[in-house]
């Protein structure tokens, strides 16, 4: 059975009913026979239906033996980083999500969890950063927002040798084109606000692990923290998810034509694309997954802020917005919006230039969205001395 028949076919008929579309049990409490004695549900933080159809959804998509749905990306990641206790440490990717660098280093760390930044590109600098008291490795791959793509199997190999996780961000590549569980990590998370959901309209994540005790323990801390998917947000994520495959091939075409005529574009520096050959980690992102995705980076050859600011408010099909995924192509200056919260030393170490633009591709037709760049990029100066001399003028 092809992946997407069997994905539209793990949505369960209601068995109660017959309802095609998974019911919203939007109730906070169940009905018991006797105390302790019910239908599977006592309290609907610590279970609900809709949300449990969910679960197992995305847990059957990522190969896993449990799904746990969090209120937001972000809370799936705090309840991942609650299986370490003081003391531990983790191996994180240096191109890494501006809310999850802030977690890692303003919250966790006033905690006693050290965290270790490292371009996981090359899994000896992985090696090289582990310590006996490494707990936890953490990927994006792609990362956000330079499209870094790390060797899942290969840390996954000094993971197991370590004895410590390897959780991967898969939120860019998405269950479709990529599956980190069945390359050798066990955890994967998803800020299931972007592609799984696919539409703007909700937020969430979602943590997959590959072995039910890591499961189990992640479940404990959801219900113990309280960070909750509702009911309407999980029915409106699996909507999302039953076209998630034709989305996300749609999208990668629409994104590779977009990155080849970037590429060409006199006022355009680097293009940070995986599916590109030229890209640094192509052959590894061919090899580990079945698509690129929707996400593209360029920088300017002005590397100013001021220059990417030109393009990124003259675009029109483009909507200057956080976030990515959905079906309305969004762009985003990553430096003063995404990013803001990494010191600027840092982020530039990365690889986040202050000329750095991403585009999320939507559904939109390429060669519509191809000409509203070629508009905005029109506004970008070629050189820095033209742009002071523009703002001299104006």
């Amino acid at each position: 059975m092809q992946a997407t028949t069997q994905l539209i076919h793990s949505i369960p008929v209601d068995p109660l009913t017959g309802a095609v579309s998974v019911p919203i049990y939007q109730t906070s409490t169940f009905v018991q026979d006797a105390p302790g004695v019910h239908k599977g549900y006592d309290y609907a933080r610590t279970n609900n239906p809709t949300r449990e159809t969910l679960e197992k959804i995305v847990a059957q998509l990522e190969h896993g033996t449990t799904g746990i749905a969090f209120s937001s990306g972000l809370a799936a990641i705090d309840a991942v980083v609650k299986l370490l206790k003081a003391g531990d440490e983790i191996v994180a990717v240096d191109d890494i999500y501006g809310g999850a660098y802030r977690l890692f280093t303003q919250v966790y760390r006033q905690f006693g969890i050290t965290v270790r930044f490292v371009d996981t590109s090359d899994p000896i600098q992985v090696f090289n950063a582990l310590t006996p008291k490494t707990r936890l490795i953490w990927l994006e791959t792609p990362t956000n927002p330079t499209l870094k793509i790390s060797d899942i199997a290969a840390i996954a190999k000094i993971a197991r040798a370590q004895r410590c996780l390897l959780c991967v961000d898969n939120t860019f590549a998405s269950p479709i084109l990529q599956q980190p569980l069945q390359l050798g990590a066990d955890i994967v998370i998803h800020s299931a606000t972007k592609y799984l959901g696919g539409h703007s309209d909700l937020i969430a994540g979602v943590v997959v692990t590959k072995d039910p005790e890591p499961g189990a323990r992640i479940k404990f801390m959801q219900n113990a923290s309280g960070a909750i998917l509702a009911p309407f947000d999980s029915w409106l994520l699996i909507r999302g998810i039953e076209t998630l495959p034709l989305r996300v091939r749609q999208i990668s075409n629409s994104a590779l034509a977009i990155a080849t005529y970037l590429q060409r574009h006199p006022k355009v520096d680097k293009v940070y694309y995986p599916g590109l050959t030229t890209h640094a980690g192509h052959e590894i992102a061919k090899r580990q997954s079945k698509g690129y995705g929707g996400i593209v980076s360029f920088s300017l050859k002005t590397d100013t802020e001021q220059a990417a600011k030109a393009v990124v408010t003259h675009t029109r099909l483009f909507l200057l917005a956080e976030s990515l995924g959905g079906i309305k192509s969004l762009v985003s200056h990553p430096a003063t919006m995404t990013h803001k919260t990494i010191p600027a030393e840092k982020r530039h170490a990365a690889g986040v230039s202050d000329s750095l633009i991403r585009l999320s591709v939507g559904l939109e037709d390429p060669e519509d969205l191809i000409q509203d760049l070629s508009q905005a990029l029109t506004y970008a100066p070629e050189t820095i001395k033209q742009f002071h001399h523009q703002t001299i003028k104006q």
